[in-house]
């Protein structure tokens, strides 16, 4: 038992001395980098402002939610603070900005994380139409996988071929080099992760899963996190002589070994510093490399601090 307890007080202390690394270097380094000081004057339509015919793909830094359809999950109060990564509804974080989304689905086409489950997946592609029916040129990455530990839905790839067909975006590395007035009037690059499944084929209408990779990287220890996104960061190529989105969650994650469990109070450690991040690429040399960004509880200036750097590299700034 005592042993336990002083364990437990080492995590603790390790939490706080991270966090003060975390607050320091945001003091010594400040967070300004190109196009910081850009606010978008409509964030449901901030791809729209800054001209479709100017924004390529590969230098769009694309704000993006982790386990995006987790709002509704478990039980009020009970279970759902293990596991909701996200406040917003689909629809209302891709109206805030957000344009890259993260869902994991199991057998039945619910919504899942881990063990525990919300609304089905129609919940989801329902909110995305909404959000497309409002607006003309915002341009959306769709990711659903199949959660671990689960099946995969069965004929999963035709229901979202059913669904979204009129959207979507055919699978073809030459996507990445153009512009979202090329693209348009489709709108949605799905990306479809099963875990059994064939991987969708080259120039089908969804995206196969190397198509988006990431270095998860499962720590409560925000410094732990930083660090770690920026080495990973760095060993991309730059991100316009790539043909796949590289993304970085700028996200820590609750520890079973840890007594705070509950998603929000975790993932806060780190939360507030993703405009440092954005400064520390350029400091470091690899703020060519950014294109997704990620993060729990999205707010406004996040989005902001992505689609500032986007202003940026379109105007040549960066």
């Amino acid at each position: 038992m005592g042993a336990q307890a002083s364990k437990q007080m080492d995590r603790r202390k390790s939490i706080s001395t991270e966090k003060k690394t975390l607050s320091g270097l945001k003091q010594s380094c400040g967070c300004d980098y190109p196009g910081c000081d850009y606010h978008p004057a409509d964030r449901k339509n901030w791809m729209s402002g800054l001209k479709s015919d100017k924004i390529h793909v590969n230098k769009i830094v694309w704000p993006g939610t982790h386990d995006s359809a987790t709002n509704k999950i478990g039980i009020p109060f009970i279970s759902r603070p293990f596991a909701r990564c996200q406040s917003l509804s689909i629809y209302h974080q891709l109206v805030r900005g957000t344009r890259v989304i993260d869902v994991r689905v199991q057998e039945d086409r619910k919504v899942c994380h881990g063990i525990l489950v919300t609304y089905g997946v129609d919940v989801v592609i329902n909110d995305v139409k909404k959000f497309l029916s409002e607006t003309q040129s915002e341009i959306i990455i769709l990711e659903i996988r199949t959660e671990f530990g689960h099946e995969d839905p069965p004929e999963f790839e035709k229901y979202l071929e059913e669904q979204l067909g009129e959207f979507l975006i055919h699978q073809d590395d030459h996507v990445f080099g153009k512009t979202i007035a090329e693209l348009l009037p489709k709108r949605i690059i799905c990306v479809w992760k099963p875990r059994k499944s064939p991987q969708p084929k080259a120039g089908g209408p969804l995206w196969s899963g190397g198509h988006l990779k990431d270095n998860w990287i499962d720590t409560d220890l925000p410094s732990t996190k930083f660090d770690s996104n920026l080495k990973h960061l760095s060993d991309q190529p730059p991100a316009t002589s790539r043909n796949f989105f590289y993304r970085v969650e700028n996200t820590v994650t609750p520890q079973a070994d840890n007594p705070i469990l509950c998603v929000k109070p975790v993932t806060a450690r780190i939360h507030g510093f993703a405009r440092l991040f954005i400064a520390k690429c350029f400091a470091q040399g690899c703020a060519d490399r950014l294109q997704i960004l990620s993060t729990d509880f999205i707010d406004e200036d996040f989005v902001d601090a992505c689609a500032g750097l986007t202003y940026a590299r379109i105007e040549g700034k960066a």
